[in-house]
């Protein structure tokens, strides 16, 4: 049966307190209870349906990790109050120190950054690795190893990774699959092909509206028990939590998901076969001279297309600069970090969003000073947007 996450949305059903069509937001930081003990059954976790302080949990945000968990096909979720705030209490509550990762080398700077420059103050080491290559994975595994990181489509590069492939491997070596699927929600679902913790920058596609940070942690029961524990959690203990105003926020964007991302990969495949067939450097996964074009297809969701991330290399630092401001003035969209935004967004990644990544690491890695990275928006007429934007191109001379 064919797996399709946006119904997984659409059949969750909540009321408000009063009957209202969206649930009602639980505006308390802290909760009151009829009895001493039940308190306490609910500190120690035995209580359900039960609030203690929202830095534990709220209904707003159990709400919103229930719809995440439906989306992604794991048990459950939890959400907290940025990207950053998922995916370093993954990786801190699955290592310890001496232990070790194996990480895709082409991931969002501040994970790099944190892998990098952070967890060896805690004797947790990192080597990063083209992800495209399985055989490199396998080699780059210790005895001390505890997991596989990779984003479904990295950042910024769009490189895929093999899920099914590297979920083979995680199981071969008793290692836990960590993805970071930010880049193509709906598009990608990793638990189903194989992923044990699905991560997401709610921030970015998912929200859709550039007003809010969050992020969340999808996979087992369990594991997520583990990251909420009140003794050793470190979602508790970091307490990156989630305000509950913001989870209502997302949840009622979430439900807009399916649409936004159609346009968004409808939008992002025009532009780069136009891109494309005018002879500028282009890598899209939608592509066919994609080199993961045919894995993304074995892999995908396919009534949500190819996603709305594309780049181009325009050969020099200075071009994209100058392209980015023509663009901006033209109201093509806002050079900004930052994705998944109703209007495009356009940087230059190995100054923004990679920076933390060493320039010879860039260098070695692909990623190069000329590089555009676009997220693209929702707009109407994109047919006329490529013009616009090819205009620019033919002004600084990028194009002929």
């Amino acid at each position: 049966m064919t797996f399709k996450p946006a119904n997984n949305i659409q059949d969750l059903q909540y009321f408000g307190e009063f009957g209202g069509v969206n649930p009602s937001i639980s505006d308390s930081s802290t909760y009151t209870f009829l009895s001493a003990k039940t308190m306490f059954d609910t500190f120690e976790g035995n209580a359900d349906g039960c609030y203690l302080y929202s830095r534990h949990s709220s209904p707003s945000n159990l709400y919103l990790g229930e719809a995440l968990a439906a989306m992604e096909g794991t048990e459950t979720a939890n959400v907290s109050a940025s990207g950053m705030g998922a995916i370093t209490p993954v990786i801190l509550q699955l290592c310890n120190a001496g232990d070790h990762i194996v990480s895709s080398r082409t991931i969002y700077g501040g994970t790099y950054a944190f892998l990098k420059n952070f967890t060896p103050k805690f004797n947790i080491k990192t080597s990063f690795v083209d992800i495209t290559k399985l055989e490199a994975v396998e080699r780059a595994i210790t005895k001390d190893t505890k997991i596989l990181y990779c984003e479904s489509v990295s950042n910024p590069l769009l490189e895929v990774a093999d899920i099914k492939g590297l979920s083979f491997i995680a199981k071969k070596h008793n290692l836990k699959l960590v993805v970071d699927n930010t880049f193509s929600p709906l598009s990608i679902s990793p638990a189903i092909l194989g992923a044990d913790i699905v991560i997401h920058s709610l921030t970015k596609f998912i929200n859709g509206s550039s007003d809010t940070v969050g992020g969340v942690v999808c996979g087992s029961q369990e594991f997520i028990d583990t990251l909420r524990n009140v003794n050793d959690g470190a979602s508790m203990l970091l307490g990156p939590t989630m305000d509950s105003l913001r989870a209502a926020s997302i949840l009622k964007n979430l439900r807009t998901l399916h649409i936004r991302m159609q346009q968004h990969s409808k939008n992002a495949m025009y532009l780069a076969e136009k891109f494309e067939t005018k002879g500028l450097k282009t890598v899209y996964p939608g592509l066919k001279s994609h080199p993961s074009h045919e894995l993304f297809k074995r892999m995908m969701n396919a009534q949500y297309g190819f996603g709305g991330m594309l780049t181009i290399d325009v050969g020099s630092l200075e071009k994209a600069n100058e392209l980015m401001e023509m663009m901006q003035d033209k109201n093509l969209g806002y050079l900004a970090v930052s994705l998944g935004f109703y209007k495009t967004l356009f940087s230059a990644p190995g100054t923004s969003t990679s920076s933390e990544i060493p320039l010879e690491e860039q260098q070695s890695m692909g990623l190069s000073d000329g590089l555009i990275r676009f997220s693209i928006g929702l707009d109407a007429d994109i047919e006329r947007t490529f013009q616009m934007m090819y205009q620019c191109m033919e002004v600084l001379n990028i194009v002929s």
